[in-house]
């Protein structure tokens, strides 16, 4: 099965131009043959400017999203090209008035799949989602979708792979975060950015570096391989708001071996070929199977100090904030 995987920068409450720009790799993607293509979180409505817009503003881009139908023009994007298409954005529950980080998977048929990312930081008039989101392709094959902090937490993975997950979609908007953490990411400053054309090099140092690919490389992998999961990671790319997103786009096998990526400071698509056959027994696959639930009772107990994915991920930029 031919996958591809896109890293590109949105514009903040520009849907009609992150639209075209999904337009455009779509169309590459299906001239290539393949069968599926997926973009990053929140890359419709854009994704770190959320932060600071209060419920008014953010129900309005969301009732932008939904009026102007854009998930479901991809129904027919998806007939056309023959290809499924995942995508982020910023969704109205119209029953709860809730509004969510969502990821809509859509095929020539319609949604075949919507997640609400279960770790929602961004906004405190932003919902986590309850459920884990496995779903079945046209050609039979089953994906699950966690977005971007989702996957940081083992559990979320394991659970996903348990629910029948052959592979795994991990839209994103990371790295070059001020994580707080002197040894996770890191900022990049702007003009690195902003110089990319004349000096490629030094930014993409950094996206190859610990701020980027580095810090990826410590864990991502590792969700593939113990679990036996294809993995396709989208990301943001370029100025996200007062951050520099690392792209890092890259397709990973059951083994956690990178089939392909890129380290381009620019919007481009990463394609790779899913061979199943390797499947079935690889390392993960075989280790899921050797489980003992029975032992497990320790994993659905808090702990003393639990917190909240919103309070870890701002506490240190409370100043910002303020």
């Amino acid at each position: 099965m031919k996958v591809a995987t896109v890293q590109f920068q949105h514009r903040p409450n520009d849907p009609e131009y992150n639209f075209g720009i999904v337009q455009n790799f779509v169309s590459e993607a299906a001239n290539s043959d393949c069968e599926l293509i997926i973009f990053p979180e929140c890359c419709l409505t854009g994704y770190w400017h959320l932060r600071n817009m209060d419920r008014s503003d953010l129900l309005e881009l969301a009732k932008l999203i939904q009026t102007a139908g854009y998930v479901t023009k991809l129904t027919s994007i998806s007939k056309d090209k023959n290809i499924v298409i995942g995508i982020g954005y910023v969704e109205l529950d119209d029953t709860s008035g809730h509004l969510y980080n969502s990821y809509s998977v859509v095929s020539a048929d319609g949604i075949l799949a919507t997640h609400r990312k279960l770790h929602c930081f961004i906004s405190e008039h932003m919902q986590s989602g309850k459920d884990y989101t496995v779903f079945t392709l046209p050609n039979g094959r089953k994906c699950g979708v966690l977005i971007c902090y989702d996957n940081n937490i083992v559990e979320n993975v394991r659970a996903t792979a348990l629910c029948g997950a052959e592979i795994l979609l991990a839209p994103h908007q990371t790295g070059g975060c001020n994580s707080g953490s002197p040894f996770a990411m890191g900022m990049i400053p702007t003009d690195l950015w902003n110089r990319r054309i004349e000096s490629p090099g030094l930014i993409e140092k950094e996206f190859k570096g610990d701020k980027g690919r580095g810090w990826l490389m410590r864990w991502l992998p590792s969700r593939a391989h113990d679990n036996g999961l294809f993995v396709l990671f989208s990301n943001g790319v370029g100025i996200d708001d007062n951050e520099v997103r690392t792209g890092n786009a890259m397709i990973l096998d059951p083994y956690g071996r990178i089939i392909n990526e890129t380290w381009l400071a620019q919007d481009t698509l990463v394609t790779g070929e899913l061979d199943f056959s390797i499947q079935q027994q690889s390392t993960g696959a075989r280790w899921l199977r050797a489980r003992r639930p029975e032992l497990y009772d320790p994993l659905t107990r808090p702990l003393a100090q639990t917190e909240s994915t919103r309070d870890i991920r701002f506490e240190h930029l409370s100043d910002e904030m303020d």
